[in-house]
């Protein structure tokens, strides 16, 4: 249950830490959303090429997957694991294929963009779903 400061009062496992505060749900969707665009650069770097003959390339991925993964574990300690794992894949693969178009990587075409704003839809429109019945958090109670 959500209090009226916007902080879920349904046990411990929404607390980010020992003596921290709880995550509210709007920093977890924060969090879940940053995650989401570090995917998309983790993913873009892993694809331009990564190894030892590119160094650059490799840091950006080993630090965006990591950053990535780890806000992705703490959103879902408030948002549940289906919904999360699928806003942050969605999301994700969307700023992929735009960041992939708006660099002529890739060609761009009516349909894509027609795909991926569907997606962004149903995604805004997990948040609101979430919002109704998504009361428990990411981990069984």
């Amino acid at each position: 249950m959500t209090g009226a400061d916007g902080v879920r009062e349904d046990g411990p496992n929404l607390r980010s830490g020992p003596g921290r505060a709880p995550m509210t749900t709007n920093r977890a969707w924060a969090l879940l959303l940053a995650s989401a665009v570090l995917e998309a650069v983790w993913a873009t770097a892993l694809g331009s090429g990564i190894g030892m003959g590119r160094p650059v390339a490799t840091a950006v991925f080993a630090v965006a997957v990591t950053l990535s993964m780890l806000g992705l574990g703490q959103a879902m300690r408030a948002i549940p694991i289906g919904t999360a794992y699928a806003v942050w894949t969605g999301v994700g693969a969307a700023l992929t294929v735009l960041w992939a178009m708006a660099t002529g990587a890739q060609e761009v075409h009516w349909g894509q963009l027609a795909f991926i704003a569907g997606l962004v839809g149903c995604t805004v429109g997990l948040r609101f779903v979430d919002g109704e019945r998504g009361e428990r958090g990411g981990r069984a109670s």
